[in-house]
């Protein structure tokens, strides 16, 4: 039995993938151009990759190819229907990432409504040595409690981000992308209403054909003034160059984005270039998914999965 993990490198270093050793030969590549992916899994029983595309051409060129493994949720970079075609199960890793993400959610809204990066700046630029004040209220902050969150999506990671929320006296609504509304807890709004209404919008749908540009410079443009935007979720959901027109439009005060359309986020890109005021744009690496805990658990299901398939 041999085991190609296209990208290893994604679970980082610091995450043992020695217990993937105990079912065979295991080949860990760090990283994985997509034109050299075909000659590399050509002798392989098993293919995990969590970024790398596994397509027709991939999937042909593994000539005993019995599984693919998905390191990750979202099953986007492998075709699921030709590999059912050809007998091959597709496994991927659920729900391993939630308190993670969600916590990641909450470290970018505290962070866009605290002004987290401003009271940093000026503490260490020297703004506030110079300001003869023991304090600063130049840039005020208002609380969570009270304040109305907007998840868009109540899977897993919406109903974390909604029980974090609850916690700190916000009032939840939510809008269902799948149209089943089966969460009872909380009121299911349309979009129109959610975005109107918050004060704070969390995505955390998944990317599919019904979510991709869901959110435009119309919908942003319903929002309030003075609220706020989060994805943690996928780039695409929310269109990317609406989402900078309507910054610099002033339609909303500011947002945060974890995933991006393109990743790497390329330099040139309009997040980067193109926002007139920066800091009302806070941007991470695509890191929600990548506690340290949710990197464990992801190599255990990993694990699982392939055990489970052996019959082991």
């Amino acid at each position: 039995m041999k085991i190609v993990f296209l990208d290893a490198a994604t679970v980082g270093k610091d995450v043992s993938l020695d217990g993937l050793k105990q079912f065979g030969e295991t080949v860990f590549y760090d990283a994985t151009k997509q034109e050299e992916a075909a000659s590399r899994v050509a002798d392989c029983d098993i293919i995990i990759t969590n970024k790398v595309k596994v397509y027709r051409d991939e999937i042909d060129a593994a000539r005993n190819l019995k599984l693919i493994c998905v390191a990750a949720t979202g099953v986007n970079c492998v075709d699921v229907d030709y590999a059912a075609s050809k007998g091959i199960p597709v496994k991927n890793v659920p729900a391993y990432s939630t308190e993670s993400v969600a916590q990641v959610c909450f470290m970018h809204i505290l962070n866009l409504v605290g002004h987290g990066m401003y009271f940093n700046d000026i503490c260490h630029d020297g703004r506030y040595s110079r300001s003869g004040m023991f304090s600063d209220v130049l840039n005020p902050f208002w609380e969570l409690k009270g304040k109305k969150m907007g998840i868009i999506g109540m899977g897993n990671i919406g109903s974390r981000v909604a029980e974090l929320a609850t916690a700190f006296g916000m009032e939840v609504s939510y809008y269902s992308t799948s149209g089943t509304g089966h969460c009872k807890e909380y009121p299911c709004v349309s979009l129109g209403e959610l975005l109107g209404g918050s004060d704070i919008v969390s995505v955390n749908c998944p990317l599919n054909p019904k979510t991709k540009d869901l959110v435009t410079y119309e919908e942003l443009g319903r929002m309030k003034r003075g609220a706020y935007i989060v994805n943690c979720s996928r780039g695409g959901i929310i269109n990317e160059s609406d989402l900078v027109r309507a910054l610099n439009d002033g339609l909303i005060a500011g947002a945060a984005v974890d995933t991006f359309e393109t990743e790497p986020l390329p330099a040139d890109h309009p997040y980067i270039t193109g926002v007139k005021d920066p800091s009302r744009l806070i941007l991470s690496p695509h890191i929600g998914w990548t506690s340290i805990e949710a990197r464990r658990r992801l190599v255990e299901v990993l694990e699982s999965n392939i055990r489970t398939f052996l019959g082991a």
